[in-house]
């Protein structure tokens, strides 16, 4: 919708760059009777508040929030737009324990599935709903089945397509081990 606005607004602006300087020009030719009326005041109080007339400079790249994330901001090449750190413990599977880094675009850091956890974060970004849903915990007094998935416990810090992140996942109940599947490869597969 931003992006929307912003486009909106460029369009009019680039009409009346094109426009203005042609309303202030004076006629010349065999059919031409004098000056054109122009928009400006010529007498009045207004009269000494006469605008710089001149093509208007040409907009500015849009940031990367506007233009579908093609842009590069200040910065923005230089970091990567998803940084987690991700810490599991008491999963009971070799080598699956413990802290890694995740960084995506381009895909970097410790974690053992880095680019199908990437691939994974970037479909669920390319929703909406996904962006809503992904890092969300289950609501307090949601019914969920009494199955007992296990001991581990795993927690997620850092940005995530430049949102903050910082949550817990754990395998408690049925709406706990639900959520930890749908965030594999990000966390080990435990089933």
């Amino acid at each position: 919708m931003l992006r929307r606005l912003a486009l909106t607004a460029v369009v009019p602006l680039a009409v009346l760059a094109t426009a203005v300087p042609a309303s202030t020009a004076t006629a010349s030719g065999p059919a031409s009777t004098g000056p054109v009326p122009a928009a400006v005041p010529t007498s009045g109080p207004f009269a000494a508040a006469r605008p710089a007339l001149g093509p208007l400079p040409m907009p500015l790249p849009l940031p990367g929030f506007l233009d579908g994330g093609e842009g590069t901001g200040a910065g923005e090449a230089d970091e990567a737009r998803t940084r987690l750190t991700v810490s599991v413990e008491n999963t009971g599977v070799p080598g699956a324990d413990g802290t890694f880094e995740l960084e995506c675009g381009p895909t970097g850091g410790s974690h053992p599935e880095g680019q199908a956890a990437c691939d994974l974060l970037a479909e669920a970004g390319a929703t909406r709903s996904g962006r809503q849903e992904l890092f969300r915990e289950t609501p307090e007094g949601t019914m969920c089945t009494m199955i007992h998935g296990g001991d581990a416990f795993a927690r997620i810090v850092g940005t995530w397509e430049g949102r903050a992140v910082d949550t817990t996942a754990s395998r408690r109940d049925g709406c706990e081990i639900a959520r930890w599947n749908s965030l594999v490869p990000v966390l080990p597969d435990v089933r």
